[in-house]
């Protein structure tokens, strides 16, 4: 559960952006939609050597 502790003197809207950017940072809403079916665990480790092999790519075609 997030808990956000609003400062004395603290803007609203400044709480509220320290709410979402925590809540982004541990990716609820990405764990949630994860959650919603079974991936196999092959399946899982195909996409992050995929991803892995784009990012690297994307580095190599940065350094030429």
């Amino acid at each position: 559960m997030l808990r956000i502790e609003i400062k004395e003197g603290e803007n609203i809207e400044r709480a509220l952006k320290r709410y979402k950017r925590k809540h982004r940072n541990i990716k609820v809403m990405q764990n949630l939609r994860d959650k919603q079916y079974f991936t196999k665990p092959s399946v899982t480790r195909r996409k992050q050597i995929q991803k892995a092999a784009y990012i690297q790519g994307l580095r190599d075609a940065e350094e030429v």
